[in-house]
């Protein structure tokens, strides 16, 4: 009976687990976002390229800290950077995205194609899947649902490509020195907090049988 208990448990969880669906949301991709996604993989990694792709190796979660879906869409959906982001827009009129969101009770949006590059962290972008989370602000933290809906989609991407990182945003410069690190402006640098070390943790808890490699340790000059 306990053998047929635990049968029924574990269908039960693998049910829930391959019911999960990612609702398509697609961003505008346009000739003008792919003209400035080129410009930016060459300029910034010096990557020429016929089409604006990538290998994916690692995944970064990060946080919005926009408090819903429908505004987390319209500022990644024109091709190019709102006048709002003068600190990076000096750099590249590229407007910033990921290729996912995922919306707080934990839904999951593919915003464009994993292998096509997105704009969401320095340095890393040529390689680099992004997660971005509804949320993030004291008024709108992020969710349980989110954690969860994170580990499924880490599991799910780490099936599809040889996923090596799972990382937080706010890690990304620990990569400065290595190979995967193609940034060439060495003053392009913002300071990032996302997703929080727990809302990170909760999902390397949740993903540590696929065995993936986190962030190195910052290395100090």
């Amino acid at each position: 009976m306990k053998i047929l208990t635990f049968c029924f448990s574990l269908l039960f969880l693998l049910s829930c687990d391959t019911s999960k669906k990612i609702i398509s949301k697609p961003i505008i991709f346009d000739d003008l976002r792919t003209q400035l996604t080129l410009e930016y993989l060459a300029n910034h990694y010096g990557l020429h390229q016929e089409k604006p792709t990538i290998t994916p190796r690692m995944i970064v979660l990060h946080w919005t800290a926009i408090p819903t879906l429908e505004k987390t869409f319209e500022a990644f959906n024109s091709p190019t950077l709102s006048n709002s982001r003068p600190d990076i827009k000096s750099v590249s009129a590229l407007n910033v995205s990921s290729q996912f969101v995922v919306d707080q009770d934990g839904t999951i949006y593919r915003l464009m194609p994993e292998t096509t590059m997105a704009r969401h962290v320095i340095g890393l972008n040529h390689c680099a899947i992004g997660v971005e989370n509804v949320g993030g602000t004291k008024d709108k933290p992020l969710t349980e649902a989110q954690i969860k809906a994170n580990i499924w989609l880490v599991k799910y991407l780490a099936k599809k490509y040889n996923i090596d990182y799972l990382i937080g945003h706010y890690e990304y410069t620990n990569f400065e020195g290595t190979d995967l690190w193609l940034e060439k402006d060495a003053g392009y640098r913002t300071e990032k907090t996302d997703p929080g070390e727990d809302f990170l943790n909760a999902v390397k808890e949740g993903t540590k049988e696929l065995h993936l490699k986190y962030a190195p340790k910052k290395t100090i000059n």
